[in-house]
């Protein structure tokens, strides 16, 4: 489980800006910028995925403070959320940021 990570400092790879659409999906576009830690592998065998919080234009990579675990009861993957230094969301708040892709799961926020 990867609620260790909060309160991490990590680097996000941005491969999909935010704007941009999903390359399988193409209806759907991201509303934040997202990514992975590279070197910190993911159960699904991939880098750690992550939503980046808190940064209002499209960026390439983002070092900040991991704030929420958002973990998937139907999926084996885990999303770390991330954001600036000293920037905090409620769950809902986050919640309501990540919809766009995981409404498609059953999920829960774990903060630290």
């Amino acid at each position: 489980m990867a609620d260790d990570a909060i309160g991490r400092t990590v680097t996000v790879t941005v491969d999909r800006p935010l704007g941009s659409r999903h390359p399988e999906h193409a209806d759907l576009v991201y509303p934040v910028n997202y990514g992975y830690v590279e070197g910190v592998p993911a159960a699904d065998g991939d880098d750690q995925d992550a939503y980046i919080l808190g940064v209002d234009e499209p960026v390439g990579a983002f070092a900040g403070r991991v704030i929420a675990v958002i973990h998937r009861f139907d999926d084996v993957e885990e999303k770390w959320v991330v954001a600036p230094e000293g920037m905090s969301y409620t769950p809902d708040e986050i919640a309501r940021q990540v919809w766009f892709q995981e409404r498609f799961f059953d999920t829960e926020i774990r903060m630290g």
